[in-house]
């Protein structure tokens, strides 16, 4: 085994695995790889992703021959890229984020450049040769799984798809509940690894924070039912047991993308959920998502947001058709929005 050296960059990807493992790589390697496994790469051709993210949300530049640890993950991306995990060694991976997921590109979109290429050094490996994996390091872990009050207010925020204001959204919750003098914690339960979303919810008031890389997850795309239950139970169970308190939870993309899908139709995340916020960049995206909601999921949002909120023409439009409440994500009329969730 090869010593990987101390100023290496560990990407958020590999949030939940010690610093101080991560000492070694095994150039002799040729087994296939797996979801959460760690590679020490070279970046061989700059492509779309010319930034990395580390795990204390710091953002490197990357130049060809940058050296850095990535993880092998699965993307679900439609304004850049579906990468899955290859199912046999490779020389070279696609960087699929800025997270420091890596495998290979299936499809991407035609508005964006080809990924930035990374030739894999080898597999990043304890002192005894055992490949490191995410998997196996859970930094978030309740104390008991039963609870036997009804738990803490749950918000959550879906949209029509990626970059659709769910994210702002969530942190104007966390802001508005925070300032009126209540607790809230918050979570991104699915997505791509990238601390900015949580970081931007504790920005705004937010005590506690996490997404699936807290559980050892470097994305959830593809993850089975379960496995992102569990994630929804866990976070529900160690953060929201006081029902005074708020959880502010986001599902990435939109609500046709599996995993999210999967999640809104389970009565066991429906039963825990006090207020839904639906996110939409336009009017047209609001009309037509709120009649998939309640076809496809017999749901009903309590308020809509997002860019869609950042206009006053689209608004006065969404108001044409429904008489649900707009949450406006960057005015963050603390009062107004808390009138609304609380």
């Amino acid at each position: 085994m090869e010593k990987i050296k101390s100023n290496r960059i560990i990407p958020s990807a590999a949030f939940s695995v010690p610093r101080s493992l991560i000492k070694r790589y095994d150039p002799s390697s040729r087994k296939q790889p797996e979801v959460g496994d760690l590679v020490f790469g070279e970046v061989n051709c700059l492509g779309h992703h010319r930034l990395i993210e580390s795990s204390s949300a710091l953002m490197h530049t990357l130049s060809i021959s940058t050296h850095a640890i990535f993880v092998f993950g699965n993307r679900y991306a439609p304004d850049q890229y579906e990468g899955l995990v290859p199912n046999e060694h490779m020389e070279y991976v696609d960087l699929f984020s800025r997270g420091g997921v890596v495998g290979k590109v299936q499809n991407q979109n035609q508005l964006i450049g080809r990924a930035t290429r990374v030739r894999v050094l080898g597999y990043a490996c304890t002192d005894d040769g055992t490949v490191i994996n995410t998997r196996d390091h859970v930094l978030s872990k309740p104390k008991s799984d039963t609870r036997k009050n009804p738990g803490a207010k749950i918000i959550l925020c879906v949209g029509t798809s990626m970059n659709s204001g769910k994210t702002k959204a969530a942190a104007s919750c966390c802001y508005a509940i925070s300032s009126m003098g209540r607790k809230v914690r918050a979570a991104k339960i699915t997505g791509t690894a990238s601390l900015k979303d949580i970081l931007l919810m504790n920005d705004c008031g937010a005590e506690y924070i996490a997404d699936f890389t807290y559980f050892g997850h470097p994305s959830t795309y593809l993850m089975e039912h379960d496995q992102l239950l569990d994630m929804f139970n866990d976070f529900d169970l160690k953060y929201g047991n006081n029902p005074k308190n708020y959880l502010v939870i986001e599902f990435a993309d939109g609500i046709f993308q599996r995993e999210t899908a999967m999640l809104l139709k389970s009565p066991e995340v429906r039963d825990r959920v006090s207020k839904l916020i639906f996110c939409a960049p336009d009017s047209t995206a609001v009309f037509g998502g709120l009649r998939v909601l309640k076809e496809e999921f017999d749901l009903e949002p309590d308020a809509i947001s997002g860019l869609c909120s950042s206009s006053p023409l689209a608004m006065r439009e969404i108001q044409g058709f429904t008489d649900l409440p707009i949450i406006q994500s960057m005015e963050k009329d603390f009062k107004k929005i808390f009138q609304i969730i609380g």
